[in-house]
């Protein structure tokens, strides 16, 4: 095939731009986005995004960047926390992907009895949170290439035994 310098600038462009449609699907503001749709599904106030917290969920999805293992931070943390991805599930999941599965556990959540009819609903109640009002999330491409840890954290954190989420 003989060498087209059209042709090589168009690869070039199109490998940018689908760069820059990963990078704009975890962007702070898709993040919140999400939260925020599924908070006003209840009627719960809007999250916004907070420099603090985020530069925490970073630093914390640093530390996992080698073995891309899903595991919260230990107790103490000032934030509470959702985690997404793993090792092994490739390296393009997004925050959507993220936010969407932590919403869907909505399906197991009873607000009259406030239980989890599912193995899990507190990602659900963690995102619609009434008192959370911030979030800071993180996404790192583990070193294995082949693996994400996704992480959003909240403040003041939520999930209180007892309490109802709204």
């Amino acid at each position: 095939m003989e060498y087209s310098p059209k042709l090589a600038l168009l690869f070039a462009l199109s490998s940018v731009m689908a760069a820059a449609v990963v990078t704009a699907q975890n962007s702070p503001q898709d993040f919140v986005d999400l939260h925020n749709a599924a908070r006003a599904e209840v009627g719960v106030g809007p999250v916004t995004w907070d420099g603090s917290v985020a530069a925490w969920a970073q630093d914390y999805a640093e530390t996992h960047r080698s073995d891309c293992e899903l595991k919260h931070s230990p107790r103490g943390r000032p934030y509470g926390e959702n985690l997404y991805g793993g090792a092994g599930g490739g390296a393009s999941w997004s925050a959507a992907d993220a936010v969407n599965a932590w919403v869907s556990e909505k399906a197991g959540y009873d607000y009259g009895t406030n239980t989890c009819s599912l193995e899990t609903c507190l990602h659900y109640t963690q995102v619609v949170w009434r008192s959370s009002t911030a979030i800071g999330c993180a996404r790192v491409v583990c070193d294995s290439g082949d693996g994400l840890f996704i992480i959003c954290s909240y403040d003041p954190p939520g999930n209180y035994i007892g309490q109802s989420p709204y």
